[in-house]
């Protein structure tokens, strides 16, 4: 999902070895598969059982508030959380990759990090590279592909760094960088370098419509998409009808990660809480209304249908509330499931109903 709060609109619209802990949900014994089921005790969710937790400005990470922030999203039944540490260009065809005001601190990383982790919580860095004035990451086309490269080299590999040193258990190469990431070549020596860095399990954040297109899913440890599939032309809160809207895409999944001998994770995953948001799932802004009940039934029926899947690695939903005075949408339609009928449904589905 793009970052860029400030353009909140419509964003970017089974292997041998496996991630250690990832298959387990952070030491969750994986249930049978039992396909459709959606029976209350088969509801403890194979996999990893994720929430994002992303940064807008420098000092997030340090506030008061992510301790807070961290306690409930543990006690929604989370044994992962996810954090966004964010670089900027100005234009698609820059080579030039920056902080700004609005990158975490790497103080401020570290400090949630160790918090993660005494709240029980493993973790995951994916850092993002969006655009300075807004705009999709999709597009970014450098002009200069070596010196690109070279730069997102370095800020990849600072972050890899950074996990190495406070235990970071999973680690995102890069997120929907869907101009760039058919360049097979530069791309696995980025995965090269950052393997020198760091020696836990990769993956790469696709997004839904780009993951078929990656030439390098054989040099990571797992597959990522941003499962933002739209499931439907029509606002709907029937869980029945979006789970076999799901049917096809699960198919799809599961042949191709039987084709490249690697499970799949769902590094992201989200609906905001608004009348049509399973029309758009990428979207901030579906519409003005209510759509708890929508947003419900979306994760109800996402989660009866990839649970138990065996080539199937777990969710890391999009995302957890937004810091105090940074939310450009108001939190009853934004993103989070927090205090809302989805918070619920994570509730039973993850043990903690």
């Amino acid at each position: 999902m793009n970052a860029m709060k400030r353009a909140a609109a419509v964003l970017s619209a089974l292997a041998a070895l496996f991630v250690a802990g990832c298959s387990s949900g952070g030491g969750d014994a994986a249930p049978p598969d039992h396909g459709s089921s959606s029976h209350p005790d088969d509801r403890k969710g194979n996999g990893m059982r994720g929430m994002t937790l992303p940064s807008w400005n420098t000092d997030d990470y340090s506030s008061p508030q992510a301790g807070i922030y961290l306690k409930q999203i543990a006690s929604a039944g989370a044994r992962w959380v996810v954090f966004t540490p964010t670089w900027y260009q100005d234009k698609v065809t820059d080579s030039a990759i920056r902080t700004t005001e609005e990158t975490a601190d790497d103080s401020s990383l570290r400090h949630i990090i160790g918090l993660a982790h005494s709240a029980g919580l493993k973790t995951m860095i994916k850092p993002h590279i969006d655009l300075v004035k807004g705009g999709d990451r999709a597009e970014i086309r450098p002009r200069d592909p070596d010196a690109w490269f070279g730069a997102y080299e370095r800020c990849i590999t600072h972050y890899a760094d950074l996990a190495t040193a406070t235990g970071v258990e999973q680690f995102a190469v890069g997120t929907e960088l869907a101009g760039t990431s058919q360049d097979g070549d530069h791309w696995g020596e980025v995965v090269a370098a950052v393997r020198k860095h760091y020696k836990g399990p990769l993956t790469y954040a696709a997004n839904y419509d780009e993951y078929k297109k990656i030439p390098f899913w054989r040099d990571l440890d797992v597959i990522g998409i941003d499962a933002y599939w739209p499931l439907g032309d029509k606002a709907t809160t029937d869980t029945a009808r979006l789970r076999q809207a799901w049917q096809p895409i699960a198919e799809e999944l599961a042949a191709f990660s039987a084709k490249q001998g690697r499970k799949i994770l769902f590094t992201e995953a989200g609906y905001v809480s608004q009348k049509g948001s399973t029309t758009a799932p990428y979207s901030w802004t579906v519409s003005k209304r209510d759509g708890d009940a929508e947003q419900a039934a979306a994760y109800e029926a996402l989660l009866a249908t990839f649970n138990g899947k065996p080539w199937w690695a777990g969710v890391c939903w999009w995302m957890w509330d937004d810091w105090p005075d940074a939310g450009e949408t108001a939190k009853r339609l934004a993103y989070t499931p927090h205090g809302k009928s989805a918070e619920k449904v994570l509730r039973r589905w993850w043990g903690h109903g």
